[in-house]
């Protein structure tokens, strides 16, 4: 790579729990040679994701070259956190010859998109493509979409209504901004709910686009790397619902870390997660645990009441051995009180 030729970065969209992380996971171990560098945005302070690809890091994206921006929206912080971060991962030697930028479940990409005109960096890199993930069966069940005859039926009754979801603005958003979209857990997912889920997804397209089907986060790395996109170039055929202004609101959604002591079981801590999913509206749940009588982390992802639990390390001996999980969900349905009645009773 000449010193004319800009860096290419692929954005990596998607909601909540789509498999973001695993996919960036995926593409580090597949690399092929190419030395990359990854930046990890999350929602909440407990900086889940990115330790879980520092643990995987191989000689071509080694662990300085992964970058972490916790607590904070990327779009919004784009001064203070994004440009220096991308300036820190250029002044690397050897330099990165691709930067995947993995988002937070909750950030609109357009905004990011804008961020690189910036003076600073707009004549040497350049976003090579951006990748949205989505939950096949998530999708599917409707979850992230209006329902669209109850809409038609209550603006008939009052015009001025607005019947878009937080949720699904962000959905819809990700989906509009993608090159590619990435159906996503197809292996958890019946060749009905694909079909539903594929069609929701060409609803929300302002062009066709391609949607390849994933499982495990497995897809060649050449199907979405080396895209050659320009998309900080293609900015109008990427409508968002913010495009005005960059107003979107996180106070929407909320999250809170709670602490554990160790759990009896990975099942008991499943069923746990499961009823504050179904009761109390929580979308997300991520982070580790400590189970008695085992040595090693028990990592935590959950969805909505879909739950994975998996030993993932030994402890290390200066580690305190005691869970933390960053729970998420829209702001009026977290309760500290509540999810910590269910979580530690």
């Amino acid at each position: 790579m000449t010193e004319l030729t800009k860096l290419p970065v692929t954005v990596i969209t998607g909601f909540l729990g789509s498999g973001k992380t695993t996919l960036i996971r995926h593409l580090m171990q597949n690399a092929g040679g190419k030395r990359l560098a990854v930046v990890v945005n999350e929602f909440g302070d407990v900086g889940v994701d990115g330790e879980i690809l520092k643990s995987c890091s191989i000689p071509d994206c080694p662990e300085e070259n992964i970058m972490e921006l916790a607590n904070g929206c990327i779009c919004c912080t784009v001064a203070d956190d994004f440009i220096p971060t991308i300036e820190a991962l250029m002044k690397l030697d050897p330099k990165p010859e691709h930067i995947l930028i993995e988002t937070s479940g909750l950030a609109l990409p357009k905004p990011l998109l804008k961020a690189f005109d910036w003076p600073d960096i707009r004549s040497k890199i350049t976003v090579d493509g951006v990748i949205a993930l989505a939950d096949a069966e998530a999708v599917a069940d409707g979850r992230f979409a209006p329902n669209v005859d109850a809409v038609r039926t209550q603006q008939e009754a009052d015009d001025s209504l607005d019947h878009e979801t937080p949720l699904s603005e962000v959905f819809e958003d990700q989906m509009a901004c993608a090159d590619i979209i990435l159906l996503t857990k197809t292996d958890l997912a019946s060749s009905e709910a694909i079909l539903a889920a594929k069609s929701v997804i060409a609803k929300e397209t302002p062009r066709p686009l391609p949607i390849v089907e994933v499982a495990e986060g497995v897809v060649d790395p050449r199907v979405i790397l080396g895209l050659g996109a320009a998309a900080e170039d293609d900015l109008l055929a990427r409508p968002s619902h913010h495009d005005e202004a960059h107003d979107h609101d996180h106070e929407d959604f909320d999250s809170i870390v709670v602490e554990l002591d160790e759990v009896d079981s990975p099942e008991t801590l499943s069923a746990k997660i499961e009823r504050i999913a179904r009761e109390q509206n929580i979308l997300r749940v991520k982070g580790y645990a400590a189970v008695k009588g085992k040595p090693m982390r028990l990592l935590v992802q959950a969805v909505g009441s879909r739950v994975r639990a998996q030993y993932d390390r030994p402890w290390k001996a200066e580690e305190t051995r005691m869970g933390r999980l960053v729970v998420i969900g829209e702001h009026d349905d977290i309760s500290r009180d509540r999810i910590e009645a269910v979580l530690k009773g």
